[in-house]
């Protein structure tokens, strides 16, 4: 099964987040990090949720709840031994080191960020591609359409827990417009009406 590294600006957006750990409940690839990834998920995810006025104490728990649940729902996903190769990369952002370490201990076949200044070629290793959550969504959802559609109607189904209840064509709108996933919702769309 491919493997792929999720980086933290990959992980923020959460129904970008949901989209791409649902397709790996379906069993379209195995999602990897590190735990400096879930640390600076846990963080940014806190803020974002003070800063549309959820009360820090209330935001930290759903932030720390987030962690936990991935952790155990992705219980092989967080890569351990990766230390070593933390700084060897030469990385224009030494904090960016631990996602190539992790990915090059997980075996990843790509990084998956949008983050790709820090990510250049010339310094990752030649096995390991560096996508944007668009580019891996169109190449993960080519290889089974239905697969990733059942991905998207499973978040439809758990929705409405911290906002509201979405309707599978919201979902799919939404992937679309605000997360330009055009090519990936394209081949969705085709394969509900065959």
């Amino acid at each position: 099964m491919f493997t792929a590294t999720l980086d933290t600006s990959v992980l923020w957006p959460s129904l970008q987040r949901d989209f791409l750990l649902s397709l790996a409940v379906e069993g379209a690839y195995r999602p990897t990090w590190s735990s400096a990834i879930l640390e600076e998920l846990e963080y940014h995810e806190e803020a974002k949720l003070v800063k549309r006025g959820i009360p820090v104490a209330e935001a930290a728990g759903r932030a720390a709840t987030l962690i936990a649940a991935m952790r155990r729902e992705f219980a092989d996903a967080e890569v351990e031994g990766w230390e070593p190769l933390e700084g060897t990369f030469g990385l224009p952002d030494q904090d960016d080191e631990h996602v190539v370490a992790a990915a090059v201990i997980a075996g990843a076949g790509a990084i998956v960020t949008e983050n790709f200044k820090d990510f250049p070629a010339d310094k990752i290793p030649p096995t390991i591609q560096v996508l944007s959550a668009r580019e891996f969504a169109k190449n993960t959802v080519a290889l089974n359409p239905r697969r990733a559609l059942a991905a998207v109607q499973e978040i439809a189904s758990r929705s409405g827990g911290h906002g509201a209840v979405l309707a599978v064509e919201e979902i799919l709108d939404t992937l679309r417009d605000r997360y330009g996933m055009i090519e990936a919702v394209e081949m969705m769309v085709e394969a509900a009406s065959a």
